[in-house]
């Protein structure tokens, strides 16, 4: 009979190389996917994780497209080390992009260099004030984080659907639901001329440096990691759960609305009906893939944004299904979570021997 048995102690380096093995393990298994689908597996993993890459407007579609994964993953990883599961990120971000750009309708016409800031500091207040809803109600409450932040989602994009039907639909968009385009002061400044490429991924890895500090050099980070690792000696030193809770859905929330904010700016450069492909939820996997570290999620992001980029080379240029972007990051996770229970469990055959009163003592 198999079975799992709990090691006695975990393998510090193995936690930190299961990242690796998930990700080989997943490149076999797509490869294996794609010749079921008579597909050459090679030309398709070359067409989906190198020919992104083959240029410099390849590559810095890739920091664009990682820039709020990153952002959005430092966040999470906060809340995830103090076992705060905040799993509405996507709403967040939403809510997030509806506040930084509703500031660049409201003054549409005013051209100044503080519209900017204004827009990304309304971005981060959005954010967390939706995160504050699942805070008052796990505080309050003791409402489960997880369902009342993930419901939030799908009230969020309620909200963006009405008001771009409504109030804020370009008057001369020709009925498409959509917002007149910012003016040029709420566009985030280019840094690569000829790329999208945009300020945002400079604030992304200011967002890691800063983020490394608070974890590793700061009492903040220190009292979060005690709350996720040992409740009670937190509670005997005093910490207070419940601004740890608060503090953790602020910042992952405030991370969120940042990164929606910088989409609408950026990329988009108005507000329409789909404006994230999901980041909220990939995210998860890019905090968890990281090791809810700062660095690791840098790099983390960039490999789940590899895989936007490649999902759709590949339905251009072998005319695969915009799905396969959902199945290789569906695999990463599988994956990684596999290797994390090998990680803390060694299989067994057999059945358990059972210890006897004499042979306890």
């Amino acid at each position: 009979m198999l079975r799992l048995e709990l090691r006695g102690e975990m393998s510090r380096s193995m936690i930190y190389w299961s990242p690796f093995f998930a990700v080989i393990l997943t490149f076999i298994a797509g490869m294996i996917m794609f010749t079921i689908l008579g597909v050459d597996p090679l030309k398709a993993i070359i067409t989906f994780f190198i020919e992104p890459l083959n240029s410099l407007d390849g590559i810095a579609e890739l920091f664009v497209k990682a820039t709020p994964l990153v952002l959005i993953a430092i966040g999470l990883s906060f809340g995830f080390q103090a076992n705060v599961w905040n799993i509405g990120a996507e709403g967040q971000l939403t809510i997030g992009a509806l506040a930084g750009g509703g500031v660049a309708l409201l003054f549409f016409n005013v051209d100044s260099p503080l519209l900017m800031p204004g827009m990304l500091i309304a971005g981060v207040l959005g954010g967390m004030a939706w995160a504050a809803i699942p805070a008052f109600l796990k505080t309050k409450f003791g409402t489960n984080e997880i369902l009342t932040s993930l419901m939030l989602t799908y009230v969020g994009l309620l909200v963006l659907s009405y008001l771009i039907h409504g109030p804020w639909k370009d008057p001369e968009g020709q009925n498409f639901p959509e917002s007149r385009l910012f003016h040029d002061a709420a566009i985030i400044p280019i840094i690569l001329e000829e790329t999208r490429l945009h300020f945002g991924w400079i604030i992304a890895l200011f967002g890691v440096a800063i983020a490394w500090v608070v974890m590793t050099r700061h009492m903040i980070g220190f009292q979060i990691r005690v709350i996720g690792m040992a409740p009670m000696a937190a509670s005997f030193a005093g910490f207070k759960e419940k601004h740890i809770i608060w503090l953790t859905l602020m910042i992952s929330g405030g991370a969120a609305g940042l990164a929606g904010t910088i989409e609408v700016s950026g990329p988009v450069g108005q507000i329409i009906p789909v404006i994230s492909p999901g980041y909220g939820f990939t995210a998860i996997i890019v905090a968890f893939l990281g090791r809810l570290h700062p660095v690791g999620c840098l790099f983390a992001g960039l490999l789940m944004a590899l895989t936007y980029l490649g999902g759709d080379n590949a339905q251009i240029e072998m005319n695969l299904p915009n799905a396969v972007t959902g199945v290789f990051q569906g695999m990463l996770l599988f994956f990684l979570l596999a290797s994390d229970v090998l990680v803390r469990y060694r299989v067994r055959f057999g059945a358990a021997k059972k210890v006897t009163a004499g042979e306890g003592a």
